[in-house]
């Protein structure tokens, strides 16, 4: 306690001192007046340019890409040829699909084609009908033949017995025997010689079986064969699409932004050739802190700055507020949370800047999103109010020379500006950043300045 005593006491003593010290035209410092003006809460950021969306060209297939002769900021038209498959090689591709459909059409032409087997069915058909009646006639001479042998041997057993009766002579016996014997050949002869016909029949029957049975395996080849030739079609109606999808263009009319492949080389398919925009769909995205963005609507004006811009500030209203935010790393190392803020330019500003700045995308740039304003309000500049103790705004107001601790209530307040409610009328003089050793009831000379000059200079980018 005592040392608090002390320090005031040593406050109190400096300030007499300097009041001493100082002319009787008092201490000079920096004032300004109460005016009526215009006043406006915003919000400052850094912010990028940047496109809402980039079309990127990419490689349809693996295949080799010729070569891009397209640099970057050359306009393009949508539908216009920017980059290709090598056609030589599209050209191949195609040929080749194409003959392999054109060889399975021909094998198919050649394996329905049964003219050959239908005559030879019809020549095997009338073989076994030939064979049949050959072998019906066999059957008949060798029945023939078996009842001649049967005939024989019955007028053997006859002249046998009238042999052994003396009725008959031993000649007649004898050639009875050799009518037996030739009766006996005869039949055998006739027998195996049907044996060969009908085994030669079975054989012929064979043949139209065989002769059938290759007419159905042609008709399961011809299946197998209209499998292959649809897949050769398919491969054939890929290829034409490849070879149109080869042929790469422009997806809007813009400018080409990156060029990525320039010469000609083997590519793998989805590698990104060139990037394409719409410099006339040009934004800006700027990354603004959550407890500030809570104060940003969509439609609220806004003033854009930098060098990219120039010395007339742009115009602009915020597009759309991302509904979450995310965290970013502050140069200074801090971890914030940001919301993402795209905000649209004024067309014809946006036109003015791209003829004369030729600004595009990704160019650093600084914007100011007015989220409240008064076009008449009591204003006094922000560098002449400061804080009391009991966290009440104050200003140093100045009356006959002498300085004084006046209690504010305070309305819109900017970085520049402060509105004023009540404690202060128009006309009220207040000292600019007054510094520590001030205190109340000192004399000082003070040195206007107009509201306007005292607005600082908007911070520029890195």
């Amino acid at each position: 306690m005592k040392l608090k005593v002390l320090i005031a006491a040593a406050v109190l003593v400096a300030g007499l001192a300097l009041v001493l010290l100082v002319p009787r035209s008092g201490l000079p410092v920096e004032a300004a007046r109460v005016a009526s003006g215009p006043i406006q809460e915003f919000v400052e950021e850094r912010a990028k340019t940047r496109l809402p969306q980039i079309y990127q060209v990419t490689m349809p297939y693996d295949a080799r890409i010729g070569a891009i002769e397209l640099l970057e900021g050359t306009p393009v038209k949508r539908g216009q040829i920017v980059a290709q498959v090598v056609p030589k090689d599209l050209e191949l591709a195609g040929r080749a699909v194409l003959a392999a459909v054109e060889r399975l059409e021909a094998t198919i032409t050649e394996n329905d084609d049964v003219s050959l087997e239908t005559t030879s069915l019809e020549r095997a058909e009338r073989t076994v009908e030939s064979t049949t009646h050959t072998v019906e006639a066999a059957r008949a001479r060798a029945e023939s033949a078996k009842a001649k042998l049967e005939l024989a041997g019955r007028n053997l057993s006859r002249v046998k017995g009238l042999r052994a009766g003396n009725v008959k002579t031993e000649e007649e016996f004898e050639k009875a025997q050799l009518e037996q014997v030739d009766a006996a050949m005869q039949y055998q002869h006739d027998v195996l010689q049907l044996r060969s016909l009908e085994a030669g029949k079975l054989a012929a029957e064979l043949e139209p079986t065989s002769i059938r049975q290759t007419i159905k395996r042609k008709e399961l080849t011809h299946a197998v064969l209209d499998k292959q030739l649809a897949e050769a079609q398919v491969k054939f109606e890929q290829a034409t699409v490849d070879a149109k999808r080869g042929v790469l263009t422009s997806p809007v009319d813009g400018v080409v932004l990156e060029r990525l492949v320039s010469d000609e080389k083997r590519t793998p398919g989805g590698t990104v050739l060139l990037t394409v925009g719409r410099l006339e769909d040009l934004e800006i995205e700027a990354d603004i802190l959550s407890q500030e963005v809570v104060a940003i609507q969509p439609q609220d004006p806004v003033e854009i700055s930098g060098p990219a811009i120039g010395p007339t500030p742009a115009k602009g209203r915020v597009k759309r507020i991302y509904p979450s935010g995310f965290t970013k790393i502050s140069s200074l190392g801090v971890e914030q949370q940001r919301v993402r803020v795209i905000i649209g330019f004024d067309a014809a500003t946006l036109e003015r800047l791209r003829r004369e700045r030729g600004l595009g995308p990704e160019y650093r740039v600084r914007v100011r999103v007015i989220t409240n304003h008064k076009s008449q309000a009591l204003v006094i500049p922000r560098s002449a109010v400061f804080r009391a103790a009991d966290g009440q705004w104050q200003v140093f107001a100045i009356n006959a020379g002498l300085v004084s601790k006046q209690t504010i209530e305070t309305g819109l307040m900017n970085d520049e500006r402060v509105e004023i409610t009540a404690g202060l009328k128009e006309g009220d003089s207040v000292v600019l950043a007054p510094e520590t050793s001030l205190v109340e009831g000192m004399r000082v000379t003070p040195n206007f300045r107009d509201i306007v000059s005292v607005q600082p200079e908007a911070s520029r980018d890195d």
